[in-house]
């Protein structure tokens, strides 16, 4: 049961933090071990996703429902794929004059036993590795 939760203070605006997270179809473009995105249907504030995401030998396909709450907060709501279940939020805070506190977090566990316990061993290297992407495709849109 993985369980992840960071903040960070970004030089970029919430508005900003909260397009770049919300741009589900660009992740492959930056994130660690993300290699494909598609977007099922798009039903006011949520989106119905599947994400594959791979690494060496491993490769998964999960579907999730993203509901944004412009330009506050994104949560992730697990619905098939690999894990017994996935919790995932970013909260986007006004922290000074331009700047934005994102508060991120990630509890998850796999179905799979073998999985779980290969996961373990890198889990919290590869969270912050997908936290930093996030924060230098920022860096890259926004300067």
């Amino acid at each position: 049961m993985p369980t992840h939760a960071e903040k960070r203070v970004l030089p970029h605006t919430p508005e900003q933090m909260f397009k770049l997270v919300a741009d589900v179809e660009r992740y492959p473009e930056f994130l660690p071990w993300c290699v494909g995105t598609r977007i099922r249907k798009r039903e006011g504030n949520s989106i119905m996703a599947d994400m594959a995401v791979g690494y060496r030998m491993f490769r998964e396909r999960f579907t999730s429902r993203v509901d944004l709450a412009y330009p506050k907060r994104i949560d992730v709501t697990y619905f098939e794929g690999p894990f017994s279940y996935l919790n995932n939020h970013w909260i986007f805070s006004a922290h000074g004059h331009g700047q934005c506190e994102i508060d991120f977090f990630v509890d998850f566990e796999f179905r799979s036993r073998f999985l779980e316990k290969a996961f373990q061993v890198v889990f919290n290297e590869a969270v912050k590795r997908m936290v930093t992407a996030f924060e230098k495709r920022a860096k890259a849109l926004y300067g």
